[in-house]
């Protein structure tokens, strides 16, 4: 969704608005990830991924409040898994006051539509499969993120039938690769 109300939202979450992160949003949505992850997430393997490069900013969206406030936020990064381009998802995350009413997945949903507009071929994550099974992930084999890394967090969505056909090998970072 471009604007507006998200659809998937419930209770106070329904007034929130997705837009596109702007530059100076940075620093309030790095509030919010310190607010909803723990203290070292900054040491994530997924992190070491992004060292260095820029978030694609088309796929960086938030959520926000009447009042402007974020209470959502989303970001996407390039990487590569073996040669392939992929998209690696996240961090995601909702200010606890507005967890549980649907704003993560307005969020998830709205920027899976975009890369696929954008003609992003493949969307790679690493999370929880039971929560992001709900939007298409599914387990990737052959697929390493650098360690440590639990292999059964490691999920992936096409973005078109049979991206991921054959598509196995380290994830490195678009800078390494460049």
């Amino acid at each position: 969704m471009i604007g507006g109300i998200a659809p998937e939202c419930t209770g106070g979450c329904a007034l929130f608005t997705l837009s596109d992160e702007r530059p100076d949003d940075w620093w309030e949505v790095e509030a919010l990830y310190d607010t909803c992850f723990a203290p070292g997430r900054t040491l994530l393997s997924s992190y070491r991924l992004r060292e260095g490069v820029a978030p694609v900013a088309a796929l960086c969206r938030v959520a926000r409040d009447p009042q402007g406030m974020i209470g959502g936020a989303i970001r996407y990064w390039p990487v590569r898994v073996g040669g392939a381009r992929a998209l690696l998802l996240g961090p995601v995350a909702v200010h606890p006051t507005a967890q549980g009413e649907g704003l993560g997945a307005a969020l998830i949903r709205d920027t899976l539509a975009r890369a696929e507009e954008l003609g992003e071929d493949r969307v790679l994550l690493v999370g929880d499969a039971p929560y992001y099974a709900r939007f298409g992930f599914e387990r990737l084999d052959g697929v390493v993120m650098p360690p440590p890394t639990n292999p059964d967090r490691v999920l992936g969505f096409a973005l078109r039938p049979g991206a991921w056909d054959g598509v196995t090998g380290e994830v490195t970072s678009w800078q390494q690769e460049a």
